[in-house]
């Protein structure tokens, strides 16, 4: 293996003890998530303006350099042009809580297709959230698509660039004091007290059926994935390393994965990364229980950077994750620039702080032969990585990598 050209990662591996492979697990969570509720997704965000795939894209140099057969790259930076996955997430939610309110108001059943129609009554229902940033703009952008009002609430920390991207789509934006955890209760209280309709991608008891449709939406994009793999004739993957931050992402990448797995099969090896932090989940995973992680949270992937644990993502991710693992800032950033300047023969990709932990992470575990082997990476791993966003704050990324996306961009056209 060839890691010279690379750069030397590090990363905290914790594998987890309650992992439990078995095929009564993976019925358990399609009672979550499951393949009837991914097509009605599917068949409503597939109707959206603007709607395409977004690139499978291959690092074949990447993967030799790590010794493994092949290594996979979902990139979302081109989502419905808001730059992140989480155009899929939180815009459906939108939409169906829409339907929800107005089947109740209406005293009929309401479907995703009649919202352009009933235009008129969405304008008086209010839906808000906080927000690091991609999922405060899905939002957003879900409200002007199906016009209702929106009020999304950021944290201390939140960059005036990601202020002003959601602010784009006509919402209000209000900044709090704290971290995101904070801002997440004040979203909380202020709805309560106006009689708006949180939109969140963090569940709690009484609050599931929302970050449901959150979940379900992100798993558009991994259906996406296998589909792309499948018109190569190229088998699923061995490992996939997924970034999360109150863990829905990474919870409907990995029951996706358990509920099609046939008898008598094991799913691939999932791995849950976090900043380290901001790293709840495996905190959780240390503890045995849901356990919060305090203080600022202060780190460089914003959109990772939060301290509690989703209850619904906990349920799945709590047995079906393999491993957990926590990154520094540091690696994040040196993954941004390797992607931005890859191997010989592997493609440019942009990509923002909190779409390379996964692929950070990887790389650390590679490189350290006692990770590698605890979770059994070799010569014939297929890892599959999704990138969840581009450069969602340019000029942090213009900082971080040295360049544009722009140029970076364009340095690869003329190549």
């Amino acid at each position: 293996m060839t890691y010279s050209s690379l750069p030397s990662l590090q990363a905290d591996l914790f594998i987890n003890p309650a992992f439990a492979p078995t095929e009564a697990y993976g019925a358990e969570r399609a009672r979550i998530l499951n393949r009837t509720a991914l097509d009605t997704a599917s068949q409503a965000i597939s109707r959206w303006p603007g709607h395409a795939q977004t690139p499978l894209r291959g690092l074949p140099a990447l993967a030799h350099a790590l010794g493994v057969a092949s290594l996979d790259y979902k990139d979302e930076g081109g989502r419905f042009g808001l730059g992140s996955f989480k155009a899929l997430g939180g815009a459906y939610a939108v939409g169906r809580q829409l339907c929800r309110e107005l089947e109740r108001q209406l005293g009929r059943a309401v479907s995703l297709d009649e919202l352009p129609a009933l235009r008129e009554h969405c304008a008086g229902i209010t839906v808000t959230c906080a927000t690091d940033g991609n999922h405060g703009r899905s939002v957003a952008w879900g409200a002007r698509m199906f016009g209702c009002r929106c009020v999304i609430y950021i944290h201390a920390t939140v960059s005036d660039g990601r202020r002003a991207a959601i602010a784009a789509y006509g919402a209000e934006v209000v900044r709090t004091r704290g971290n995101y955890d904070e801002a997440v209760q004040q979203a909380d209280r202020d709805a309560r007290a106006q009689g708006w309709f949180v939109i969140s991608d963090t569940s709690y008891p009484g609050y599931m059926d929302v970050p449901r449709d959150v979940m379900q939406g992100y798993q558009v994009m991994v259906d996406e994935a296998i589909g792309q793999l499948a018109q190569h004739a190229r088998p699923w993957p061995t490992h996939i390393f997924v970034q999360a931050g109150v863990g829905g992402f990474a919870a409907a990448v990995c029951a996706y994965f358990w509920e099609r797995t046939r008898p008598g099969e094991t799913p691939p090896t999932f791995v849950v990364v976090e900043p380290e932090r901001a790293d709840c989940l495996m905190q959780s995973a240390r503890a045995g229980r849901v356990t919060a992680v305090t203080g600022d949270l202060d780190t460089l992937m914003a959109g990772l950077a939060c301290g509690e644990v989703s209850l619904l993502a906990w349920d799945i991710l709590e047995r079906g994750t393999a491993a957990f693992c926590d990154i520094s800032d540091a690696a994040a950033v040196a993954v941004m620039r390797l992607l931005a300047h890859p191997l010989p023969g592997d493609p440019v990709i942009v990509a923002g702080e909190s779409a390379v932990a996964g692929l950070a992470a990887a790389i650390a575990i590679a490189q350290n032969p006692a990770q590698r082997a605890a979770l059994e990476i070799d010569h014939d791993s297929r890892l599959l990585f999704f990138g969840s966003e581009a450069d969602t704050d340019p000029a942090l990324y213009e900082k971080l990598v040295g360049a544009s996306a722009a140029q970076i961009r364009e340095e690869a056209a003329c190549d």
